[in-house]
């Protein structure tokens, strides 16, 4: 994916439609329909990569996490809950996951005592959030 000029931007800009757009996004997100699509595969040595698909196609990241941040990785993606959905479970914000997720900050003790507790069992997991 190309980087956009300004004035390639700018004329994007002045065609879009936003309202067509949010009548869009609601009616995938009534119909199950996703717009990006992140798989995790686990590797041989504990790392781990994730795949960030558009509904395009293409691929909008590719990158392989260090073991050290695959455990956390693995925990929510054992799961199947989005990153609010488990940022709510583990009683974080959605902004601690993510620093969790990018290795910016370490869980504390007790939540990474809950993410082992989220990668043995995540069937436990998703029922505490029904």
């Amino acid at each position: 994916m190309t980087k956009m000029t300004a004035k390639q931007r700018a004329a994007w800009e002045r065609s879009r439609d936003l309202n067509a757009e949010l009548r869009e996004a609601i009616a995938d997100a009534k119909h199950d329909r996703w717009a990006r699509k992140t798989e995790f595969t686990p590797l041989a040595n504990g790392r781990m990569r994730r795949r960030i698909t558009r509904r395009d196609g293409t691929v909008e990241k590719d990158e392989v996490i260090p073991a050290s941040r695959a455990a956390l990785v693995a925990a929510r993606a054992g799961t199947g809950l989005s990153q609010s959905q488990f940022a709510e479970i583990m009683g974080v914000s959605v902004r601690t996951l993510q620093d969790w997720e990018a290795g910016r900050r370490q869980p504390s003790g007790a939540a990474q005592t809950l993410l082992r507790i989220a990668a043995t069992h995540p069937r436990i997991v998703r029922e505490a959030v029904a």
